[in-house]
C-alpha cells in the first residue's frame, strides 16, 4: 500500500476518496529508559532507546492506518501528518498519530 505526504501520486489518478484514516499509539516511558537518557543528556549523544521507541510507535501508527485504509476498500493513503505529542499528568506517555486520506488507485 503506498503511504504519501504528498496530496496526489505522480502517475496514478485518484479513482476514488474513502474518507480520513488514522492510527494512533501511546507509549510510556520506562524508569531505566529515562535514566540513562538523562544521563545521555549531560554527556551529549543521541539516545538510542528513545530513537527505537519513536520509530516503533510511528510504524505502528502507519500500521493501523494502513489497516483503517484496507477496511474502507483503498489501496492508498495520502496527505499523511504525523504528529508527536507528550502526554499525562507528569508528561510520562508519548502519543504518535498519523492521519491522512484513504483512496483508492
Amino acid at each position: 500500500m503506498t503511504v504519501t505526504t504528498t496530496p496526489t501520486i505522480e502517475g496514478k489518478p485518484i479513482q476514488d476518496y474513502l474518507g480520513i484514516v488514522t492510527g494512533e499509539v501511546i507509549v510510556g516511558a520506562n524508569l531505566f529508559r529515562d535514566l540513562f537518557a538523562n544521563i545521555r543528556d549531560i554527556v551529549g549523544g543521541r539516545s538510542g532507546s528513545y530513537e527505537r521507541i519513536l520509530r516503533d510507535a510511528r510504524e505502528q501508527a502507519i500500521q493501523e492506518l494502513q489497516a483503517e485504509c484496507a477496511a474502507l476498500g483503498g489501496n492508498a493513503v495520502v496527505g499523511v501528518d504525523l504528529d508527536y505529542e507528550v502526554i499525562g499528568d507528569t508528561g510520562s506517555m508519548l502519543m504518535v498519530s498519523a492521519s491522512g486520506t484513504a483512496v483508492r488507485i
